[in-house]
């Protein structure tokens, strides 16, 4: 499984209707589900980005599928990132060459 960084921010819609983000954020853990993702933390934060999400997932479709759903609900626009760890990233760099 691939590691994900979401990003998001709440749009107007999801603004408006705040006091259900928790609520959203279960939501997407179960929309996760359905295309073989697993959401392993959520968190509000401070600052450029409203919600920062932490998933895995078995590739980059199972994400997309999942943002594009996630998207379409209106509440959240969102910007993902593939994250390593050290094992992948050393893999990585044996590929480099010199």
């Amino acid at each position: 499984m691939a590691t994900y960084i979401v990003l998001g921010n709440f749009t107007d819609q999801g603004l408006r209707n705040v006091k259900d983000t928790r609520k959203r954020a279960d939501a997407l853990k179960e929309m996760a589900k359905k295309v073989g993702a697993t959401v392993t933390q959520v968190y509000w934060t401070l600052g450029q980005y409203d919600i920062v999400a932490i998933l895995d997932a078995p590739d980059d479709a199972a994400v997309t599928a999942l943002l594009l759903t996630v998207g379409g609900l209106g509440n959240v626009r969102t910007q993902s990132l593939r994250a390593f760890t050290a094992d992948e990233m050393g893999e990585i760099l044996g590929r480099v060459g010199a």
